[in-house]
């Protein structure tokens, strides 16, 4: 295991009926914008909920940051929180909302244009922040990290800050969402997790085993979530596993991946395909190219994760491939690239985008523009 240094300073408040507490975890002297996306939050009732709970403090609110948020939209909250003088930051909603006032955070202190904090790949300073989590998926609620497009110029990138405050999860916030906003959040929830476990064997058996935990559970959640969506107990345990699967707990001295995600981020910029469902494209085709590579994490894989425990190893290294295709095919995701409408051309785009960045993603650095293309032709 390598050496480390921990530290996640989030409070994480969770249950039903906790959005209350907001009342007493923000400063009554705080001045407050809360930030929303689209208004998904007006019919599952969580609006109604932070109204109350804020009625005794000072707030203005800005709307409309939506799925993969946009600089474009963010220098308006940007300007609107300076123009009023907001000390804090509360948002209400997905993990787009939280990435997004991320970027609000630290702009609000910062005299440039936003995007020049996201190409940088972070900040060090930031006004203090929080948020309710209404869809579960990105993890955002106890991370640093954040994700933000530009629209003008179809890219997405990574940006980095402080961490939330504190962070509420009430499983009953979940019970709206979609079945394809589920579909996604679980796949987004799952390579999480494999970004950080399918790399280099044996360097934490700890590490390895939270990490299988995580994805046991999602296996075994998805269709009782089918099922029934109010079903609190699934639900709570799907709200928990995506903060589990990348609040650091299960990356700690570890190697880490992250190639599928920057693929996917290419093809979320470039055709707005939604986060999660580009990693269920992607990720088989990551685990097909590099299979030789990954043989002895695969195999483990393969063996406590699917309970493929027979055959040669290039069989159940084949066969723990399919099972992950087939999982996501199951919660209703296209796992191609063709049925999503892609092809060389995007390809090629990516290639010449990686190259050009000199990309070298990977536990090993070796994803380069070439292998992204390998990648991607093995999704088509």
């Amino acid at each position: 295991m390598n050496n480390f240094t921990f530290h996640n300073p989030t409070r994480l408040v969770f249950g039903k009926g906790q959005i209350t507490q907001l009342s007493t975890l923000i400063p009554s002297e705080a001045n407050i914008m809360v930030t929303y996306g689209g208004g998904s939050v007006k019919k599952n009732g969580v609006y109604d909920q932070v109204v109350a709970a804020l009625s005794n403090h000072k707030y203005i609110e800005f709307w409309g940051i939506e799925p993969n948020p946009t600089v474009e939209t963010l220098r308006k909250a940007i300007a609107k929180g300076k123009e009023n003088k907001i000390d804090f930051l509360l948002a209400v909603g997905g993990g787009s909302v939280l990435d997004g006032t991320k970027l609000i955070a630290s702009g609000i202190l910062y005299e440039g244009d936003a995007w020049d904090l996201v190409l940088k790949g972070g900040y060090g300073e930031a006004i203090p922040f929080a948020s309710v989590m209404t869809l579960p998926a990105t993890g955002s609620e106890m991370n640093s990290g954040a994700v933000i497009s530009r629209a003008e110029t179809k890219e997405k990138y990574g940006f980095f800050n402080t961490f939330p405050s504190f962070s509420i999860l009430d499983p009953e916030s979940t019970f709206t969402l979609s079945p394809y906003q589920i579909a996604c959040g679980v796949a987004d929830i799952f390579i999480h997790v494999v970004e950080q476990y399918m790399t280099t064997p044996r360097q934490s058996r700890i590490m390895d085993r939270w990490a299988e935990g995580i994805l046991l559970t999602l296996i075994e959640i998805a269709p009782k979530i089918k099922a029934n969506q109010h079903d609190y107990d699934v639900m709570a345990d799907y709200m928990l596993s995506a903060t589990m699967a990348l609040n650091g707990f299960i990356g700690m001295g570890i190697s880490q991946d992250w190639a599928t995600h920057m693929i996917g981020h290419e093809l979320t910029a470039l055709h707005g395909i939604t986060h999660g469902h580009t990693l269920s494209i992607v990720y088989p085709g990551t685990l097909r190219t590099l299979k030789e590579q990954k043989s002895e994490k695969i195999l483990q894989y393969a063996g406590r994760v699917w309970g493929i425990t027979e055959g040669s190893d290039d069989e159940r290294i084949n066969r723990a491939i399919e099972s992950t295709e087939k999982f996501f095919r199951s919660l209703g995701l296209l796992t191609r690239l063709t049925e999503n409408g892609v092809g060389e051309e995007t390809i090629d785009k990516i290639v010449e985008r990686f190259n050009k960045a000199g990309a070298a993603y990977g536990e090993k650095g070796n994803v380069t523009g070439d292998v992204a293309k390998q990648i991607l032709q093995s999704s088509l």
